[in-house]
């Protein structure tokens, strides 16, 4: 919050202010909603494969009708969630900015949460959880006078980890 000078929100054209350098990359990040709707979503995809196989072996009365009214709401669901990957992209909602001299964290309105100096942070600390149903990396980072700022990072092996270590690597941040 030092480097937001007693301001609560920024826009994004605000960064820039904010004297962190260039920008090296922007990647996508979430909050515990985002980690819950990644399970959701893998949860009905999973009763909708046994409800097609019950639908096949039992076949009762209109099974094709049901099967295909399943079929289009899972349809429905992958296009929103590949539309809102391409709004939050286009419109920085939810994003982690790698700058040379820090990184910026924004809200899901595509302001400015948090940001970081890299000569502020003391240390990171990492968690990674994988299971059938949620795959994720959370991501701590510890530093001066301030709360330590966290978010995670979906996917098994997410390119904003190896990004932020080696950003760090080079900052001299263990």
């Amino acid at each position: 919050m030092a480097l937001l000078q007693g301001r609560r929100f920024i826009m994004r054209q605000d960064v820039e202010r904010l004297g962190l350098g260039e920008k090296l990359g922007s990647y996508p990040i979430a909050g515990v909603g985002g980690s819950l709707a990644q399970m959701a979503r893998r949860v009905g995809v999973v009763l909708y494969v046994i409800m097609i196989v019950c639908l096949a072996v039992i076949t009762p009365p209109a099974a094709f009708a049901k099967g295909a009214v399943m079929t289009a709401v899972v349809f429905v669901l992958f296009g929103l969630m590949l539309a809102w990957r391409r709004m939050s992209a286009r419109f920085g909602l939810r994003r982690c900015c790698l700058y040379t001299h820090g990184l910026v964290v924004t809200n899901l309105l595509g302001g400015v949460q948090d940001a970081v100096a890299w000569s502020e942070v003391t240390e990171l600390n990492r968690l990674s959880g994988a299971s059938v149903f949620m795959t994720f990396h959370r991501v701590e980072i510890a530093r001066r006078g301030l709360r330590p700022l966290a978010f995670l990072a979906l996917g098994l092996k997410p390119p904003l980890v190896d990004a932020l270590l080696s950003q760090l690597a080079k900052n001299g941040v263990r």
